[in-house]
Formats: C-alpha cells, sequence, structure tokens
C-alpha cells in the first residue's frame, strides 16, 4: 500500500486506542429502552441449546496471543458475544475487521460447522499487515475467510448471514480521509448492503463510542465518536429494529467531547451496545 501515513480512525479500531471523560447524559427521549446510566449488568441469559460456556471458552481459548488478551478487559468481549447472541453453526460478516480481534473469538464462537468473513479495505490491509499476517498464518483459522472490498464497493450475496458485527466502526460512515484512501462512506448504500446479505432476523451486532446527545455526524470525522440517537435512526431508516441495548462498555467518566485517541482516555470511552434485527 502507497500510504505512509494512517487515519487516526484505524489506529482505535485495531485495538491500540481508547476514550475520555466526564458528562453523562439522559436517554434520547424516542429511545427510552436505552439506559445511559445503569451500573453495568451481567452476562445476558444463554441463548437456547447455546451454554454460557462457549463465549468464555472463546475467551480462554489457548491459541488466542497474549496481545488479545491484554486487550480484553476494556472490551468484554465474552460479554459482548452474549450479548449478540452470536452462536455455533452461525455465518457471520465482521465488517471493518482490521487486524482480526473478534473474527478470531468469533471463529470460536461459530464452530466448525459456522463461518466468519472478516472483511477489511485497503488502509486496513497496509497498517494492520502483521497482525494479519500472524493471525491467519499456517490456516489457524480455517473457518475464517478474508474478504477485501473499498468502501462503496462491499458487494455480498443476499440472504448469505445469519450476524453482522461492527465493532468501533460505524462512526467511520461520517468520516473522510481520501489522501489515506478512506473515501467517504455511503451510509445508506452500506446498511441496505448489510440488510441484503442478512437472512430473515438476522441481527447486527454494534459498538461504539458516545457522542455527546444530539452532536452532528461530523463527530465521526473530528473526535471519532457518534451520536447514539443518529445512529439508531440511520438503522431504522435502512429497515432495521433496535432489539436490545447493552451497558455493558459504560464509562460516565468519559468526556464525550474530546478525541477517542487522547493517551489519557484511550481504551476507556463511554461505548454503547446494541443489537438491531432485520424483520422476519
Amino acid at each position: 500500500m502507497k500510504n505512509t501515513s494512517v487515519p487516526l480512525v484505524l489506529c482505535f479500531l485495531l485495538g491500540a486506542c481508547g476514550g475520555p471523560a466526564g458528562d453523562p447524559q439522559s436517554a434520547p427521549a424516542e429511545n427510552p429502552a436505552i439506559v445511559l446510566d445503569a451500573p453495568a449488568q451481567k452476562l445476558p441469559p444463554p441463548l437456547p441449546g447455546h451454554p454460557q460456556e462457549i463465549y468464555t471458552a472463546a475467551v480462554a481459548d489457548p491459541a488466542r496471543s497474549d496481545t488479545d488478551r491484554e486487550r480484553d478487559a476494556g472490551r468484554k468481549p465474552a460479554e459482548v458475544l452474549a450479548f449478540f447472541r452470536i452462536g455455533p453453526g452461525m455465518q457471520v460478516f465482521d465488517l471493518y475487521s482490521g487486524g482480526g480481534y473478534y473474527a478470531e473469538l468469533l471463529s470460536y464462537v461459530v464452530g466448525p460447522t459456522g463461518s466468519v468473513t472478516a472483511h477489511n479495505n485497503q488502509p486496513y490491509l497496509g497498517f494492520a499487515a502483521d497482525e494479519i499476517a500472524t493471525r491467519y498464518s499456517g490456516d489457524r483459522l480455517p473457518n475464517v475467510a478474508q474478504l477485501l472490498a473499498e468502501n462503496n464497493e462491499l458487494t455480498l450475496e443476499a440472504g448469505r448471514y445469519d450476524a453482522v458485527t461492527m465493532i468501533l466502526a460505524y462512526h467511520d460512515v461520517y468520516y473522510a480521509d481520501p489522501e489515506n484512501g478512506w473515501e467517504q462512506v455511503d451510509g445508506p448504500r452500506l446498511l441496505a448492503e448489510i440488510h441484503k446479505a442478512l437472512k430473515p432476523g438476522g441481527l447486527v451486532g454494534v459498538v461504539d463510542h458516545y457522542a455527546p446527545l444530539g452532536s452532528p455526524s461530523a463527530t465521526g470525522n473530528t473526535t471519532h465518536r457518534i451520536d447514539l440517537d443518529l445512529l439508531v435512526r440511520d438503522f431504522s431508516a435502512a429497515g432495521f429494529v433496535l432489539e436490545d441495548t447493552s451497558d455493558l462498555l459504560r464509562n460516565l467518566d468519559d468526556d464525550r467531547s474530546i478525541l477517542v485517541f487522547d493517551p489519557a482516555v484511550r481504551g476507556k470511552t463511554d461505548r454503547f451496545v446494541l443489537r438491531f434485527r432485520k424483520p422476519q
């Protein structure tokens, strides 16, 4: 890849960064189910036939790297994947997978009868080349397929997937850095493609950084955050239904007005965790 500088957004999405400190806010009135100031919750009830142990076992898998394990405390991946209700045998699409932290965990959860598609674009491939090469070397994750597609060029098979994960990725719909290969994303097109690719009843698991309530979309390009209500409106307009929310990654001391890459707050942003469904 010819780019010599890397968009800040890639630093965070690949796990090098985090978030800030201060200004809790009340839930958007149109989304009363979203409780912003609730205490951290425990694992949600297990999926029928999918014991909770599949998530803790995935995190504890001895094949995982020490680097990945160091990221776990701030990400709570067992709890997040349980909340997303991803289980054995599912076909999962990991959008902007980066170095593959979640793709590897998903591969263990879905098991040999399931599959994971780890999507990246060229900026991610250039930035995470070493991590990607190590993670997929020697066919160590045989149920994971890598997919390269640039922004606005992603085309997926209709009804292919049971679930899509968007981990710290959706705010980048409102990010642009064409000089470094990050073309402005056509958000409605992207969500339409995801909607098409999901089976009826398929789910979308989303994690992202809180921006102050009512913030403009420009925060995706400045502080690398997004207004929760804006994101929910975008997904609703694309035909998704907000099924549930979680406070697993809340940090009410986060100052949502500052850049998520600030060294003082890296890895500690106030993050929302959402589960959407494509209606049957």
